[in-house]
């Protein structure tokens, strides 16, 4: 029950009781909704000032996350970065410079990825960190793009890796016959007095004495182009077309142990020495061409001589003596 309320009139000198009239109790209604709505709001904002709603603790933690990985992945492709740094580093001043390739250029490696709206829809979608997320990707791309120019580059040193040994075994670098004792080397590269004519003339080979039937190797890897039977000049000869450019004769022989398309390996019997053709003693005659021209052979006497056998080779290569035969 509502308790009625009295006031003093000093006109009358009595209590008089207070009329409460409906405005008056809307008015002081409407006063305690308003102060109640002021007051909640108040709280309202003091909470969400210094405390955090669970939805906005969720997306918090969730940004932590993200910028946790973003880290661990950039971290990861910076190392990623240095190592394929170091493949070049290798690529281009080791094993380009052994196989005598030209390294490749650093604006190559380097070069960005083309596209000026490469990341236009990364921008349009207004994300949130859309810098570090674009960022990142730029970096992606670039260490993509590196990864793939190494690739192909680590395909050329294979493919120049088995060219160089191709060409190494492709080389005329052994004596043609056993001469350890370095005693059968009888005639130099040169003018040399001819034999038969007694007068100097050019000897585009060298002459190993040695008894008929001694055995004859292929100086490197090839295929036997020629085998002849001549009854002047070369007398019984065999040629090897050995690739890049060169090719070897063997000459004056006395028997054949290959045909002609055979494959041959460095080292592997080919014949027996002879007195074939226009030859004067027993001895078997070597010739060694490049891009069709002759050479020294002895120059090429490097697989099977230290550096002092080599030295003495050379001295005797050198001496003008008469050949034994063409």
């Amino acid at each position: 029950m509502a308790r009625i309320k009295y006031y003093y009139d000093t006109e009358t000198c009595k209590y008089e009781r207070v009329k409460t009239t409906t405005g008056d109790i809307i008015l002081n209604t409407l006063g305690i909704i308003s102060m109640t709505l002021i007051m909640a709001v108040g709280l309202l904002l003091l909470y969400t000032t210094y405390f955090e709603s669970p939805k906005e603790l969720l997306l918090a933690n969730e940004v932590k996350e993200l910028e946790y990985y973003y880290e661990t992945i950039s971290k990861e492709v910076q190392q990623l970065d240095a190592i394929l740094a170091k493949m070049e580093h290798r690529d281009d001043n080791i094993y380009r410079a052994v196989l005598g390739a030209e390294p490749i250029e650093a604006s190559i490696r380097n070069a960005g990825v083309g596209g000026v709206d490469r990341y236009q829809d990364i921008k349009n979608k207004d994300i949130i960190h859309e810098d570090i997320i674009v960022r990142l990707s730029e970096h992606v791309d670039k260490l993509r793009r590196k990864v793939y120019i190494e690739s192909k580059s680590q395909d050329e040193v294979v493919q120049l890796a088995v060219k160089k040994e191709q060409l190494f075994a492709a080389i005329p670098a052994i004596q043609p016959i056993s001469n350890k004792e370095l005693i059968r080397l009888s005639s130099g590269y040169g003018l040399r007095f001819h034999p038969i004519y007694k007068v100097k003339k050019m000897h585009a080979g060298i002459d190993f004495s040695a008894p008929i039937g001694t055995p004859i190797y292929a100086t490197a890897d090839g295929v036997v182009d020629l085998v002849d039977v001549s009854f002047s000049g070369y007398g019984k000869s065999v040629e090897i077309d050995h690739g890049f450019g060169y090719r070897t004769r063997y000459a004056h022989m006395h028997g054949f142990a290959v045909n002609k398309g055979q494959k041959v390996k460095r080292g592997e019997l080919i014949g027996y020495v002879g007195n074939t053709g226009l030859s004067t003693a027993p001895h078997l005659h070597y010739e060694v061409f490049i891009n069709g021209k002759t050479v020294n052979p002895v120059h090429y006497f490097f697989n099977d001589l230290n550096a002092a056998e080599y030295e003495k080779i050379i001295e005797l290569a050198s001496v003008e003596n008469q050949s034994l035969g063409m």
